[in-house]
């Protein structure tokens, strides 16, 4: 199963997810894909297969991948402080990939019925999905 992870700015949460990810589910390529070169790094130190970085990698690698998982805003153009550009959001919601998306308010996007949880609840339930999703 290819799982690509999508963060920018600083890669911290890209590099969360990762390390979780490796740690608790085996079985799975993660390409980790920045929206700059500092994210990238970040998420490759946190032992991500693979790494490439911009506009391009997004939508080569979305395209390419069973699940994509990041922050809300990887679907908005222009999110993430204009990281996102549209390009990468349309290769993001159009890829055939299942998404799992965190929500965060630093997106600028608001999901009502989402109940207020740390960062890490929410990486512990993209775990499970990935863990159940080998399970099929």
């Amino acid at each position: 199963m290819r799982v690509v992870v999508i963060d920018g700015m600083g890669g911290g949460i890209g590099k969360a997810i990762i390390e979780r990810v490796k740690a608790e589910v085996s079985g799975i390529e993660i390409i980790a894909v920045g929206t700059n070169s500092a994210a990238t790094s970040a998420m490759l130190k946190a032992g991500a297969d693979h790494g490439a970085t911009g506009e391009n990698a997004v939508s080569y690698n979305a395209a390419r991948a069973d699940f994509v998982v990041g922050v809300v805003g990887i679907v908005f153009a222009n999110s993430m402080h204009g990281e996102i550009s549209p390009k990468m959001a349309e290769a993001v919601s159009s890829a055939p990939a299942h998404k799992i998306l965190i929500p965060i308010d630093k997106c600028n996007v608001t999901i009502t019925g989402i109940s207020a949880v740390t960062i890490q609840s929410h990486i512990s339930e993209v775990v499970e999905k990935l863990r159940v999703s080998l399970d099929f």
